[in-house]
């Protein structure tokens, strides 16, 4: 991990503020190793306010309260985000689809499809998830991530695609967007788009108007070039809509503006 650069990282939120103006504060998302000692000014829920929040409750206080937040084993209730994050080792009732069967899956057999694709990382790899908003981050992040509505997740796709063209690929699972937002876009090394989970939605409060855009801080700079360079092409955010044509006004808007330049016309001087 290069070392930390905080020009850099306040150049990108200032970039995605001027050119994307996203509601809520993009963030820096760090996986903290076992031994590593936690980002100066992070606070963790279950020993600064006596809570236990999971990872998209995290994602969602730190993104609209702006503070700078880390969850672990002792902090995340949700199993299925601390199997993923590898927090917690994954147990039989659990790859057999146990919590899926009856809410997301018909059956056992489509249940345990549906936890075998969920991205993970190796038990006991990391300890912490550690989340802030760009503007505070006082670490080099691994991920970054910002919610915003389509036009504005599309101008991050824009800038992304920039240098390199091509496409970008996400899959979606409707289910456990925090790790689609932190654990695939680690492993795949690639930017991402992301539907909001339905937990997301419950305990992260996003918003039905909001995707996710991640991509991996290694391409911090392609998505600088790539946010000036799409604006002075032309794609803007706000979208600006066709609004230069001469209208067409009603019929009798139209007579009245008629009669009007007639009586005008017979004013004037001869």
């Amino acid at each position: 991990m290069a070392d930390f650069d905080e020009a850099k990282i306040r150049e990108l939120d200032s970039a995605i503020s001027r050119y994307v103006r996203p509601d809520t504060f993009p963030l820096a998302i760090k996986m903290i190793r076992p031994g590593e000692p936690l980002p100066q000014g992070v606070k963790v829920p279950s020993q600064s306010f006596g809570e236990r929040w999971i990872v998209c409750q995290t994602i969602g206080v730190a993104r609209r309260y702006g503070w700078a937040l880390a969850v672990g084993k002792q902090d995340v209730i949700c199993p299925l985000a601390a199997i993923a994050f590898g927090f917690r080792k994954p147990n039989e009732e659990y790859l057999k689809g146990f919590a899926a069967v009856g809410m997301y899956c018909e059956n056992e057999q489509a249940a345990a499809r549906l936890e075998a694709s969920t991205w993970k990382f190796t038990p006991g790899q990391y300890d912490y998830v550690c989340v802030a908003p760009l503007s505070r981050a006082t670490f080099t992040p691994d991920v970054v991530a910002m919610y915003g509505n389509s036009a504005q997740v599309m101008r991050m796709v824009n800038a992304a695609l920039y240098k390199r063209g091509g496409r970008i690929e996400s899959t979606v699972g409707g289910r456990l967007d925090c790790a689609e937002i932190v654990i695939q876009t680690m492993l795949c090394n690639e930017p991402k788009v992301i539907l909001p989970c339905n937990g997301d939605r419950v305990f992260g409060m996003a918003q039905d108007t909001e995707m996710v855009f991640a991509f991996p801080w290694e391409r911090v700079d392609e998505i600088l070039a790539g946010l000036e360079g799409t604006h002075k092409g032309g794609i803007r955010y706000p979208i600006p809509v066709a609004m230069r044509a001469t209208v067409v006004m009603p019929k009798h808007y139209q007579e009245l503006l008629q009669k009007l330049e007639a009586e005008e016309k017979e004013s004037k001087p001869n």
